[in-house]
């Protein structure tokens, strides 16, 4: 996955002539495509028999949380000789990109009436860490996080030798191509049905509410005795579904067009330097941050990884790193956390506007 990721910035930064119109619509055509495709995929095949709530809840506080202290301390750090209210707007925008996403961006710089300058160098500067943090993520994550946290083993599927703890399931092993194409099939129902009805909402509600409906429908699907019995055949040989493989293929498709997207020379970075400082900040300070508050809270460190991946980037970065863990389980808390804060997003960024603006 790395791999990709390089190969990808290394294709965008060092061909320009591939960066024409055409090819670039096409790149964020099968962007768009593979997310709403890798998430039902991976999510069919997940069981939530080892889902905790307290531990989702904590997650999300501890990751909020830190987010919202990080950006409070940077404002005093970084405004520098910048007006008060100018980088309130920055520091709002900042809490709505990092506890929600870029729906919540857009909506918080018009609430605090940002100029459009501002807006162009947060999004540029954005650019730059986050995809700086998810090569981090990418290289370094599974190992350090697992490292500090440890890992729960608990959601990960039995080896070969061990019995799967529940043996009351009914096999449907007598039709093996059945069982391979059963699960890709609803996976594919899901996701048509998902932006079908996403686009019955406004286009600012769009994206959080098909990663909504792809996840209600997912998970629903899970209950399904078929899909239940499959799951668990697996658990017990100690594999992942062919589900869950085919939207690994998505994810690493994903994580290629999302490098070759970055372009560094179509950025504008000659702008105020002291936003791009804060940014980078915001970022690596709530990351350190909810690593001290999940060692405090006994988090585990798959949790703690997804739970920062979700609010930095977003839920669709969610399939990744389970990926990148091996880990299917973390799914459904990561995108249940990245919904939270799409959620809360706009309540959050409009407060830290009004709490750090003068009156």
């Amino acid at each position: 996955m790395a791999v990709l990721y390089v190969i990808g910035l290394l294709v965008a930064n060092l061909t320009p002539w591939l960066h024409d119109t055409r090819l670039l619509s096409t790149n964020n055509l099968v962007g768009n495509i593979c997310i709403p495709l890798a998430i039902p995929l991976m999510l069919v095949s997940c069981s939530l028999s080892n889902w905790s709530t307290g531990k989702a809840l904590k997650a999300f506080l501890s990751g909020l949380i830190a987010v919202l202290i990080v950006t409070i301390a940077g404002f005093f750090l970084f405004r520098g000789q910048d007006d008060a209210t100018h980088f309130a707007q920055v520091c709002a925008v900042a809490v709505g990109i990092y506890t929600g996403g870029i729906p919540n961006m857009g909506a918080i710089a018009q609430g605090v009436g940002m100029d459009q300058t501002t807006y162009l160098y947060v999004t540029s500067y954005d650019l730059i860490i986050t995809g700086l943090y998810l090569v981090f993520v990418i290289c370094f994550g599974k190992p350090l996080f697992r490292l500090l946290l440890g890992h729960d083993t608990s959601d990960l599927p039995l080896p070969p030798n061990e019995p799967a703890p529940n043996h009351h399931s009914n096999h449907i092993s007598s039709k093996p191509l059945f069982n391979h194409l059963l699960l890709p099939i609803i996976a594919l129902a899901i996701a048509v049905s998902s932006y079908l009805l996403s686009t019955l909402f406004p286009e600012s509600l769009s994206t959080p509410m098909l990663i909504l409906i792809l996840t209600t429908l997912s998970i629903a699907a899970t209950f399904l005795p078929s899909v239940r019995s499959i799951n668990q055949d697996a658990q017990q040989r100690g594999s992942q579904p062919f589900s869950f493989t085919l939207g690994l293929y998505f994810v690493y498709l994903f994580c290629f067009t999302i490098a070759n997207a970055c372009d560094v020379r179509q950025m504008n970075l000659a702008g105020s330097l002291n936003i791009l400082w804060y940014i980078l900040f915001v970022i690596f300070g709530s990351l350190t941050l909810q690593i001290i508050f999940a060692k405090l809270l006994h988090l585990d460190g798959d949790t703690t990884l997804v739970t920062s991946v979700a609010l930095i980037n977003s839920p669709p970065f969610v399939p990744l790193v389970a990926a990148l863990l091996n880990n299917r389980q973390v799914i459904v808390l990561g995108i249940t956390i990245g919904l939270l804060g799409y959620m809360l997003g706009n309540y959050l960024g409009i407060a830290i506007f009004f709490l750090l603006a003068p009156s």
